[in-house]
């Protein structure tokens, strides 16, 4: 039973990310990246990197202004979400723990505990890495992390991956996109470890 509804789930997640890539081929690209970028980071199971990949590569001469749209749009988002945790969550939590994949209880409260011990770091490689952001921002209003730091590192975050991103495209074209496809996420991973121990480094010195 729970592997067909598994299996169900990824193909509700699987016809999303079609309907997500659809938007590149219309005029319509620039405002579905931004909105899919501010519903990711609250109830939206696909992240907009696709879509962004999609753009940058159609858009050659833009690549970076669409990373200052999805980025902005994300951090909006994350506000968001931020927004539904601090004041809505009371109401809201069963449909998030029913229908929005990445929601779990048990996981809920893994994040709450990650706040605890990291804070400001836990948000930033929420944004950053391929860990849904969704729950972080939720949780910060949840949980109480301070709503301007909050914003910093969200901000940080997401802006360093979409521009990673978009960045890639410009200086090595279409030619760089199996490569994102990939080993994008396993990039960011390292990325993440490397300033993770820079900060451990900096604080034990």
């Amino acid at each position: 039973m729970s592997q067909s509804v598994h299996s169900k789930e990824n193909g509700i997640v699987r016809r999303l990310y079609d309907w997500v890539i659809h938007w590149g081929d219309t005029p319509y690209g620039t405002p579905a990246l931004a909105g899919i970028s501010f519903a990711e980071s609250s109830v939206f199971p696909v992240p907009p990197d696709p879509l962004l990949i999609c753009l940058c590569l159609g858009e050659k001469a833009r690549p970076l202004r669409l990373a200052a749209v999805c980025t902005f749009a994300s951090v909006g988002g994350g506000i968001f979400g931020y927004i539904i945790g601090a004041w809505f969550w009371t109401m809201t939590s069963n449909f998030f723990f029913a229908f929005v994949p990445g929601f779990t209880s048990e996981g809920f409260l893994e994040v709450g505990t990650l706040y605890n011990s990291w804070g400001f770091l836990a948000v930033f490689l929420a944004g950053l890495t391929p860990i849904p952001y969704k729950v972080f921002t939720i949780s910060a209003g949840v949980f109480g992390i301070n709503f301007p730091l909050f914003v910093l590192a969200s901000f940080l975050g997401r802006s360093l991956r979409f521009f990673i991103l978009a960045g890639l495209i410009v200086v090595f074209g279409p030619s760089i996109k199996d490569f994102i496809d990939r080993y994008f996420n396993l990039l960011v991973w390292l990325f993440s470890a490397l300033l993770v121990l820079g900060f451990l480094s900096i604080a034990f010195i």
